[in-house]
């Protein structure tokens, strides 16, 4: 099973619990506020936008809440300026990993980032080592047991969806990143509820790990994804069914 999309699909889950879910609220915020700041707050001009807000509407983030994320974004109220930072490197077993942080203290999340990589096995890369293993790809994940196959397939394709995947209980629909947002209208126009939508970086080849080895990997990744400045980890782990139903 591949790494991130399955990977995200637990961790939207354990958001479940308040804790997690103050957390990842607050990294969607942060990615609406950037969004906003880069393209301007209208969200129907900006598509960065658009995005980010859907995925905090996704976890049921409060509209009042995103709505004040944009004027941050747009100096219509104060807030802190962030900048985009990606980090590469190894886990155990050589799975590769890239990690989007957004920041507004380089150094400190640079240190949070080593800090995690070091204690949980891996090594931290120079740029460019292994982000060529990745690439961007819309996502929009639906439960098998939701709709048949035939029928997903005649919706997606109208929509300029690129590929039907089974992945475990689940259905992976494929797209460019822009077709997202159609592909998405289309799956719920049809009445086909969606479990996760997301433009994210998909790996074009995977590393089988297992046992220890994979637990240890999974382990990292949940340590850096758990660091606040941290906005999505990507791997290329290919991982037993079982572990990750152990895990999720």
């Amino acid at each position: 099973m591949s790494g991130h999309s399955k990977w995200s699909s637990i961790k939207h889950k354990k958001a479940a619990t308040d804790a997690k879910r103050s957390k990842l609220w607050a990294k969607l915020l942060r990615a609406v506020e950037v969004a906003a700041r880069d393209g301007g707050g209208i969200v129907a001009n900006n598509p960065t936008l658009a995005s980010a807000v859907q995925s905090a509407k996704d976890v049921s983030v409060p509209s009042d809440n995103i709505d004040r994320a944009i004027k941050r974004g747009t100096g219509e109220i104060e807030g802190a300026h962030y900048e985009e930072v990606v980090y590469e490197g190894y886990g155990p077993g050589g799975v590769a990993i890239l990690v989007n942080a957004l920041t507004d203290n380089r150094n400190r999340t640079s240190a949070d980032v080593r800090n995690v990589f070091s204690k949980r096995g891996g090594n931290l890369g120079d740029p460019g080592s292994v982000s060529f293993l990745f690439h961007r790809t819309g996502v929009i994940r639906v439960a098998r047991d939701e709709v048949d196959e035939e029928r997903l397939l005649d919706v997606i394709l109208e929509a300029g969806a690129e590929d039907l995947r089974e992945d475990g209980d689940e259905w992976e629909v494929r797209t460019e990143p822009q077709a997202l947002p159609g592909a998405r209208e289309a799956i719920e126009g049809a009445a086909i509820p969606i479990a996760s939508a997301e433009v994210t970086m998909l790996p074009q080849t995977t590393v089988p790990v297992e046992g220890s080895q994979a637990r240890s990997v999974l382990g990292l990744i949940e340590a850096l994804d758990d660091l606040d400045d941290v906005q999505a980890v990507y791997a290329n782990f290919d991982i037993p069914e079982e572990l990750f139903a152990e895990v999720g």
